[in-house]
């Protein structure tokens, strides 16, 4: 016997995965599905709206699955007045007569030995597969539009769960789109090591003061990596001492507060190129070089190239022999950001805060601009994608991948194959 939850339940009474034949109630009466209902997500019953015919007459009310019929007095349910409209009871085995407050029995369809064979079998199959993602060995199985209308799911969600974050931001800066943009460039140029220390930064350094010094980028840095806590102690070399002067000064001309403590920033098992002091850098040079970053950003006919122009720039020649104030490197490097790094801030900057600027606006365009953006993007590698390419599922653009990463980490990592279209339609019967 296959070992099922009841969301399997819920799947079949939703694409009524069961013999229709001659149905009836436990108590004999026979039984005909008009509507199988809207299936209900929420709090409650779990299809709402359902028409059943119960012998001669049509019933409109609600339908509530379970395991066992006893599972409806173990989740309390005679005592919650959502379920005295509900009109049938599907569960998978009836183990115990259940009753309504005025005594009468709720009619209960049981599934066992009526659900179709196949999709058991497929089910079993589906819940035994590898670990990583179930359905591995029947990828190939499915159709290209299934997969492609999964990943748009799952991309929907992701563009969600990502401008969430950037409507917290929002919220903070009480609808300030432009400190909200100049934050959330601080958050995605931490790439994930480091980028809560630089929302912080971004909190005590307000937009508002660089921009007092858009045509000094020496002062912006010295703001910055003072800030940052990268000017403490002695100075190395003249141009950190230049720095650490010009810090203290703004720092006191605006009453700034205790700089960040350095042990806050990682700089363990992280490159030179993308030490948080470089990476100030580089954010000064886009500074220095687009004053009005938000307006640049959030026009509407900005677009993937347009954003590149804006962060295709080259720090101070300090950098390109550094890569902390007073430490020299051995050889010269070019500091600016590579096209690997722009393709990342395409999708992990510009998209999130178009998408959530779209939704401020109430504008459909955006979500449009964040489609063809990522469409125009070459895909990502990393552990989870190469996942799906073992698989021979092979992305390819950014909106294939961004659309794996959320499919995996909200669909495979919690094994909800039943909530997957990829899932379904692996356990699609033949005779349906």
């Amino acid at each position: 016997m296959v070992n099922f939850q009841e969301n399997f339940l819920h799947l079949v009474w939703k694409y009524q995965y069961f013999d229709r034949n001659q149905l009836s109630t436990t108590s004999e009466i026979p039984i005909l599905v008009k509507k199988i209902g809207f299936h209900n997500f929420h709090e409650g019953p779990d299809f709402n709206e359902a028409q059943i015919k119960l012998g001669e007459l049509d019933h409109f009310g609600h339908v509530e699955i379970h395991l066992k019929s006893s599972d409806w007095n173990a989740h309390s349910h005679g005592t919650d007045e959502r379920y005295d409209a509900v009109i049938l009871h599907v569960v998978w085995e009836h183990d115990v007569e259940i009753l309504r407050k005025d005594g009468t029995p709720v009619p209960t369809l049981e599934l066992r030995g009526k659900i179709y064979l196949d999709v058991l079998r497929n089910y079993e199959r589906l819940i035994t597969g590898k670990p990583d993602i179930l359905c591995s060995q029947d990828l190939d199985q499915v159709k290209e539009i299934i997969k492609f209308s999964m990943l748009e799911k799952s991309l929907v969600e992701r563009f969600f769960e990502k401008s969430h974050l950037v409507n917290e931001i929002l919220e903070s800066t009480f609808n300030d789109w432009e400190e909200t943009t100049y934050r959330w460039l601080f958050f995605c140029f931490g790439f994930k090591v480091n980028n809560q220390t630089m929302l912080k930064l971004a909190r005590m350094l307000p937009y508002r003061l660089l921009k007092k010094h858009a045509g000094n980028r020496a002062v912006q840095e010295a703001l910055l990596l003072g800030q940052a806590g990268f000017l403490r102690g002695e100075a190395r070399d003249a141009y950190s001492l230049y720095l650490q002067k010009e810090f203290h000064f703004y720092q006191n001309k605006y009453g700034l507060g205790e700089s960040i403590f350095p042990s806050e920033w990682k700089f363990m098992r992280v490159r030179p190129a993308n030490y948080p002091s470089v990476r100030l850098a580089q954010i000064a040079a886009i500074l220095h070089s687009s004053p009005n970053l938000c307006s640049a950003i959030l026009q509407e006919d900005a677009s993937i190239r347009s954003i590149q122009d804006l962060f295709n720039t080259q720090t101070s020649d300090y950098w390109q022999l550094h890569y902390y104030p007073g430490k020299k490197t051995n050889k010269k490097h070019l500091r600016h950001i590579t096209k690997e790094i722009l393709h990342l801030l395409a999708i992990n900057f510009l998209v999130p805060l178009w998408y959530a600027y779209g939704q401020f606006t109430d504008n459909g365009l955006w979500q449009e601009k964040c489609f063809d953006l990522l469409q125009e993007t070459p895909p990502e590698n990393n552990r989870i994608i190469q996942k799906f390419k073992a698989h021979q599922w092979n992305p390819q653009n950014a909106f294939d991948t961004q659309g794996m990463i959320g499919l995996y980490n909200n669909y495979c990592l919690n094994k909800k194959c039943l909530e997957c279209k990829i899932g379904q339609a692996l356990l699609r019967p033949l005779s349906v």
